[in-house]
C-alpha cells in the first residue's frame, strides 16, 4: 500500500506488456496504474532483498520469504526472544526449520520497511486478542437448556 502522493509519469511499454497489464488489472479488479505501481514497488523490493516474495490480495500484500513464512512472522518470533539480534537469529534458526541466512533476509527487509512490519504484527496481536476475548465470553456464558431438556418440558 502506497502512502506517497502520485507523481505523473509517462512510460512507453511494449504492446504485449500493455495487453498483459490490462488483462491482469481487469482480473484483479483494479486499474492498470494501481497494478503497475504495486509491481514496481514489489519488484524493486525483490531486487533489493533477494529471497523476498509477496503474497495476498491486491489490497493486503505481505512480504514473505520464498517458500517460507511471512516477514512479520519471523520478526514477531525474533521479538519474543532475548539477547542481541544476532543471538536471537541463531536461536530462531536452531528452533525452527529456517536457515539463519533466510532469517537475515527477513530482518533486512524489516529494517527497510519497519512501520509496515510493526503494523502487521500489531494487527495480528489485535486479532489474537479478539479471538481470546470471544472464547472467554463463550466459555463464561452458562449453557442454556439442551434440546433434549426443551423437548421434555410440558
Amino acid at each position: 500500500m502506497s502512502t506517497s502522493r502520485a507523481v505523473p509519469m509517462s512510460l512507453c511499454i511494449s504492446e504485449s506488456a500493455a495487453r498483459r497489464l490490462a488483462e491482469r488489472a481487469a482480473r484483479d479488479g483494479t486499474s492498470c496504474t494501481a497494478l503497475l505501481d504495486r509491481l514496481i514497488r514489489e519488484g524493486v523490493d525483490q531486487l533489493d532483498h533477494p529471497g523476498i516474495v509477496f503474497r495476498g490480495s491486491m489490497n493486503d500484500r505481505r512480504a514473505a520469504l520464498a517458500a517460507g513464512p511471512e516477514v512479520w512472522e519471523v520478526v514477531a518470533r525474533l521479538r519474543e526472544l532475548d539477547g542481541p539480534v544476532e543471538r536471537r537469529i541463531e536461536i530462531l534458526g536452531a528452533k525452527s526449520d529456517l536457515n539463519v541466512s533466510r532469517i537475515r533476509v527477513a530482518v533486512a527487509y524489516a529494517r527497510a520497511h519497519g512501520a509496515e512490519i510493526l503494523e502487521r504484527i500489531g494487527r495480528n496481536r489485535q486479532a489474537v486478542e479478539a479471538i481470546r476475548r470471544a472464547r472467554a465470553r463463550v466459555t463464561a456464558t452458562p449453557a442454556g437448556p439442551s434440546a433434549q431438556d426443551r423437548s421434555t418440558r410440558v
